[in-house]
C-alpha cells in the first residue's frame, strides 16, 4: 500500500464523527453527521478518479494482521467501487432528509447512521472472509435500532422481523465460511475466488450462502420482512435500506456464490429463475392493490431485485453487467421515491394514497421530480432504469427465453402500478383541502432530490461511465463460470438441421 489508507478512512471517518455526535447538541449532531458523510463522499470521488479500470484487479489494498487468523485486509475492484460511490452519495442525502423529520434523540440517531455507513463500507471493502462477516452482520444492528426507536407505530414488530429473518440466514453462512477456511487453508477472499471446492461441497456451500443473500436481497418467499420494515422505518431509514442494504445481497452473489461455487451456482439456475419469475409477477400484482405509498414502493423493490437475480444467474456478460446497473439504478430511484413519499408525509402525516390527488396543481416542482423517478422506475429510455433492465433481459434471454418472457411481464406490470400511483397522487381531482394547501418543495428538498435526478439521467444517457469500471471484473467472474454457463434455449432451427441461428452468439 502506498499513500493514505483511503479504504480505512472510509470506515474510520464516519466512526469518528459518529462518536462525536454523542457528545454534542441535536443541532451539532446534525452538522457533524453531514460533515462526516460529505468527507466520505469526497473520498469516494477521489477513489473513482484514481481507480484504473485496466489496472490490477484489486486496488488501494491494505493488510494488517489482527490476530486469531483474522486480517484487516481491505481492497476494492470496480464492482465494489461503484457500490461504495452509491453509498457515499446517498448518505449525506439521508442526513439532509432527517434534518427536520427527526426531533427526538437526534445525537444517537445520527451516530447510528454513521455507524451503519462505516459497516456498509467495510462490507464492500473487506478481503478477509471473517472480516466481511463482521461488517455484513454488524450492519443489522444500527438499522434494527433506527427502525425500532424512530419508526412508526408497529416499529418493534418490524424491527424484530427484520433482525430475525436476516440473522437466521447468516448463521448458515457462518458455518459454510468455517468449512471454507478449513478446506482452503485461507480466509483471503481473492484466494477463495480462485479456489476450486469439491463439487458436492459446492452444492451445500451455495445453499448456505443463498440463505443469507436471498433474505438480504430479498428474494421471494423470504421478502416479507421488507414491506413492514419500510413502512415503519423513518424516511432516511427507508432510503438507505432500499438504496444500499439490499445491494449487499446482490454483491454477495457476485463476490462469493458465482466465482467461489460455479458448479453449485449452475446447479440451481432453474431454482433461481423460478423464484425470480414468481417474485416479478407476484410482488408486482401485490403492489397494484396497495393503499400505502411506502408498501407499494417496497413491493416494487422486490420485483426490481428479481431482475438482478435473473441477470446474475444468466451467467453471461450482458446479464451480470445489467444486474449491477439495475442495482445502482434501483439504489438511486427507490431512494428518491422514498424521499418523495417523505416530502408529502411531512406535510400531511399520512401515506394513504387516497388522501392525495391533484398535487400537480399546488406542487408542480414535486410533481416534476416525482415523474422523473416514476419514469426511471418504469424503465423509460434515457433514464437509469432502462439500461440495467434492457441488459438484464438480453442476458436472461440468452440463457432462457421463457425466463425472459416472465421477466418482461415485470416491466409491463411495473408500468401499471407506478403510473397508477403517480396518477392518483399528482393528477385527478384534489381530494381534500389539506392536500390542496400543501406548499411545493423547499430549497432543502430541492437540494436532496435534484442531485439524484441528475444521476438518474447521467446513468441513462451515458451508462458507459458506470459500466467501464466493472467490465474487467465481470470478465473475471465469467472466466470462473465459463465451464458451467448455460447454453441457452434461444435458437431457431430451420429445416432439417439446415440452418441454426444461435442467438447466444450475438453480441
Amino acid at each position: 500500500m502506498t499513500g493514505l489508507p483511503w479504504l480505512s478512512l472510509l470506515i474510520l471517518v464516519p466512526l469518528f464523527f459518529g462518536g462525536l455526535c454523542l457528545f454534542v447538541s441535536a443541532n451539532g449532531a446534525r452538522w457533524l453527521a453531514l460533515i462526516g458523510t460529505l468527507i466520505n463522499f469526497a473520498i469516494s470521488i477521489y477513489l473513482w478518479t484514481a481507480y484504473d479500470p485496466n489496472g490490477a484487479q484489486w486496488q488501494f489494498v491494505e493488510k494488517y494482521p489482527l490476530g486469531g487468523g483474522v486480517n484487516w485486509a481491505l481492497g476494492i475492484d470496480g464492482i465494489a467501487l461503484v457500490l461504495i460511490a452509491l453509498t457515499a452519495f446517498l448518505m449525506p442525502i439521508c442526513i439532509g432528509a432527517s434534518w427536520r423529520a427527526i426531533e427526538k434523540r437526534v445525537p444517537e440517531y445520527m451516530a447510528y447512521f454513521l455507524l451503519m455507513e462505516a459497516l456498509i463500507m467495510g462490507s464492500f471493502e473487506a478481503q478477509d472472509l471473517f472480516l466481511f462477516y463482521i461488517f455484513f452482520e454488524g450492519g443489522l444492528i444500527p438499522m434494527y435500532l433506527i427502525i425500532g426507536v424512530w419508526g412508526g407505530i408497529e416499529r418493534i414488530k418490524a424491527s424484530y422481523k427484520f433482525f430475525l429473518y436476516t440473522l437466521f440466514g447468516s448463521v448458515l453462512m457462518l458455518i459454510a465460511m468455517i468449512y471454507m477456511a478449513g478446506t482452503a487453508h485461507t480466509t483471503s477472499i481473492p484466494a477463495l475466488m480462485a479456489f476450486d471446492f469439491p463439487k458436492q461441497a459446492q452444492t451445500f456451500l451455495f445453499l448456505a450462502f443463498l440463505a443469507s443473500f436471498a433474505v438480504k436481497l430479498p428474494m421471494w418467499p423470504v421478502h416479507t420482512w421488507l414491506p413492514d420494515a419500510h413502512v415503519q422505518a423513518p424516511t432516511a431509514g427507508s432510503v438507505i435500506l432500499a438504496g444500499v442494504l439490499l445491494k449487499l445481497g446482490g454483491y454477495g452473489f457476485i463476490r462469493f456464490s458465482l466465482p467461489m461455487f460455479p458448479e453449485g451456482s449452475a446447479q440451481f439456475i432453474p431454482l433461481m429463475f423460478v423464484l425470480s419469475g414468481i417474485a416479478v409477477v407476484y410482488t408486482s400484482l401485490v403492489a397494484l392493490v396497495q393503499r400505502d405509498m411506502k408498501k407499494l414502493i417496497a413491493y416494487s423493490s422486490v420485483a426490481h431485485m428479481a431482475f438482478v437475480t435473473f441477470g446474475l444467474f444468466a451467467m453471461n456478460r450482458q446479464g451480470i453487467e445489467g444486474a449491477l446497473v439495475v442495482m445502482l439504478s434501483h439504489g438511486l430511484v427507490s431512494g428518491a421515491l422514498f424521499l418523495c413519499v417523505g416530502v408529502v408525509y411531512d406535510r400531511l402525516h399520512t401515506r394513504e394514497i387516497d388522501r392525495y390527488g391533484g398535487l400537480s396543481d399546488n406542487m408542480p416542482g414535486y410533481a416534476l421530480l416525482f415523474m422523473v423517478f416514476t419514469m426511471a422506475s418504469v424503465g423509460l429510455p434515457g433514464t437509469s432504469g432502462f439500461v440495467g433492465e434492457f441488459l438484464s433481459l438480453i442476458g436472461t434471454y440468452r440463457a432462457s427465453s421463457w425466463g425472459a418472457i416472465v421477466a418482461t411481464t415485470g416491466i409491463i406490470l411495473g408500468a401499471a402500478y407506478m403510473l397508477w400511483l403517480y396518477w392518483r397522487i399528482c393528477f385527478g381531482s384534489l381530494r381534500n383541502a389539506d392536500a390542496a394547501a400543501m406548499p411545493d418543495l423547499s430549497a432543502r428538498e430541492w437540494w436532496l432530490l435534484a442531485p439524484i435526478a441528475a444521476a438518474v439521467f447521467w446513468m441513462g444517457i451515458y451508462p458507459e461511465s458506470f459500466i467501464r469500471p466493472i467490465r474487467n471484473d465481470v470478465g473475471r467472474v465469467l472466466t470462473r463460470l465459463d465451464r458451467v454457463a448455460p447454453a441457452g434455449d434461444s435458437h431457431l432451427t430451420l429445416g432439417k438441421g439446415a440452418m441454426h441461428m444461435n442467438m447466444g452468439t450475438m453480441h
